[in-house]
């Protein structure tokens, strides 16, 4: 199956995907992944982007698309797909129509993790890790068991994403809402969204993503 995982960020998208890929031998392509590993290995398309991120532009949709063209060439028929960061916009799902069609694969199926937005806010803003063992905690969440002290290894240094803060939040939350979430009616007029939310229980996701798939 090729499949769209939809949802802000913070709605637990890459969670979802790892379980896809891990239970049915999915692959996931990630655009910032995929991005980041052309530039490392300085392939054509690699090089293209660094020269645009160098320049501090954002890498256009002709480049993205061309990453998700020559990854599908190189994975050959008979995997299944997650795209995952990807489309972002319309224009970006016009032409996944285009490449899908170019390697005989058709979308079978959108799927949104709906979020409340103020308990995502809440959510990212409270991750903090271990910054010797990299155990996950959230003050409200999961708050360590001993102040100060990490429950895993008893390391005193944490450390949080700099981009887990409010604002930073809000205004990712603002970008989802202007430019992703526009592509869903595109979708819907083919009857393949499915809509679950994302602030369930991990497992409870899970088995509604599952639900979705199987009747797609």
């Amino acid at each position: 199956m090729n499949i769209i995982l939809l949802g802000p960020p913070g709605a637990g998208k890459g969670t979802q995907a790892a379980r896809l890929v891990e239970h049915h031998g999915m692959r996931q392509l990630s655009t910032g992944d995929m991005l980041r590993a052309a530039v490392a290995a300085r392939t054509p398309i690699g090089l293209r982007a660094k020269e645009v991120m160098d320049r501090g532009e954002l890498v256009s949709d002709e480049i993205v698309s061309a990453l998700i063209d020559a990854e599908l060439t190189a994975m050959g028929e008979g995997v299944g797909v997650i795209f995952d960061g990807y489309p972002r916009t319309v224009q970006q799902a016009e032409q996944l129509d285009a490449i899908l069609a170019r390697h005989h694969r058709r979308l079978d199926a959108v799927i949104e993790l709906e979020v409340d937005e103020e308990a995502l806010v809440r959510r990212i803003c409270g991750r903090f890790s271990c910054a010797n063992c990299g155990e996950g905690y959230h003050d409200e969440f999961k708050p360590l068991r001993v102040p100060g002290t990490c429950d895993r290894c008893g390391g005193h240094e944490f450390k949080r994403r700099p981009d887990d803060n409010e604002a930073t939040v809000r205004k990712r939350l603002q970008v989802y809402r202007n430019e992703t979430a526009p592509i869903l009616p595109l979708y819907e007029q083919r009857g393949i969204v499915t809509r679950i939310d994302g602030m369930a229980a991990i497992e409870e996701v899970t088995d509604a993503v599952e639900r979705a798939l199987a009747s797609a």
